[in-house]
């Protein structure tokens, strides 16, 4: 064979097998991508941060923290939904996106269509927290009376319309009897921030998000909406142990991959996280955050989803919260 045919031959070769090389290391090399659709600050940030930062020590691998708020959480999910499904995207959803499909009818992804359930991350409940500089009341029955002695009075913020923070406020008010002024912020870290200083009166916040300004007292917690008392916070009555006793309210937090991203990147990616959540450093923080251990993932966690879709539509429809 002549020297010029040999070397195109060789040249062609390497046009053929260096894309394939370049497709075959590319994913599992470059850095991954966690859409967290609510700014800084929030209860969603507290569990991304701690356990995307270890996955990063432990693997040598960026594992970096794209936050995307707007729309209630619903701007993220819509731009997480179009990412590439090549295991370098994913997407930390909470119950806001459950409540979603009833406040919004016009979404522009659809988290059972549109996403592949990976794990839950964490679960904890609501708490009611008050600014004590503004609130003198430190007990549920202490509040509720003032709510009572004060009607439209006071008011709470929350992490934007059509959330968790929303809804808890909406079926706290419905189930007492009370009313508070709903202000809704582009997310919970922006109202938490108000809270502490003293532009709104209360919040229904997860535990997770208010847990560190609850230890240095800024914050004064008057109930968790859990059916027992947080890990972390023993020293927190329960709603129902204070005379409410159907007020239950969690916040959960879980990943997504978009559809069509490849099971064994799905798989793959939902064991490491399992895997760091299961360290000494991440149970530490996440007692410290009144957080249940994740226990669901995939087709189960899928189920839960869907359950906790109806279950949101119901109490949307029953207290009739709309956008403003």
């Amino acid at each position: 064979m002549p020297s010029w045919s040999r070397r195109r031959l060789l040249a062609a070769g390497s046009v053929v097998l260096a894309p394939a090389w370049a497709r075959a290391q590319s994913p599992a090399s470059r850095p991954v991508t966690i859409v967290v659709p609510f700014p800084p600050g929030g209860g969603t940030d507290a569990f991304a941060r701690p356990l995307f930062g270890a996955m990063t020590r432990a693997a040598g691998r960026q594992y970096l923290i794209d936050n995307r708020g707007g729309a209630g959480g619903n701007l993220g999910a819509g731009i997480a939904a179009k990412a590439a499904p090549d295991g370098t995207s994913f997407f930390m959803g909470a119950v806001h996106h459950a409540i979603a499909p009833a406040m919004y009818p016009k979404l522009d992804y659809s988290l059972e269509n549109d996403f592949v359930p990976v794990t839950l991350v964490a679960s904890v409940p609501q708490v009611i927290v008050v600014n004590p500089q503004r609130v003198a009341a430190r007990t549920l029955p202490q509040l509720l009376a003032l709510l009572r002695s004060r009607p439209a009075g006071l008011n709470y913020g929350s992490a934007g319309n059509g959330t968790s923070h929303h809804l808890a406020g909406e079926l706290f008010k419905q189930q007492s009897g009370t009313f508070i002024t709903h202000i809704p912020y582009r997310g919970a870290g922006p109202a938490l921030q108000d809270l502490i200083a003293g532009q709104v009166d209360l919040m229904f916040d997860g535990l997770a998000s208010s847990a560190a300004h609850i230890k240095s007292g800024k914050l004064h917690p008057i109930a968790v909406a859990g059916t027992r008392r947080a890990p972390g916070f023993p020293d927190v009555p329960t709603a129902r142990e204070q005379g409410l006793p159907d007020y239950v309210v969690s916040t959960w937090y879980a990943l997504f991959a978009p559809k069509a991203t490849p099971r064994e990147a799905v798989d793959r990616f939902g064991a490491d996280v399992r895997r760091t959540i299961a360290s000494d450093e991440l149970r530490a923080i996440w007692t410290g955050l009144g957080a249940e251990p994740p226990d669901l993932q995939g087709e189960a966690l899928g189920r839960f989803v869907a359950s906790e879709t109806r279950r949101w539509a119901e109490v949307v429809k029953r207290s009739g919260a709309k956008l403003d």
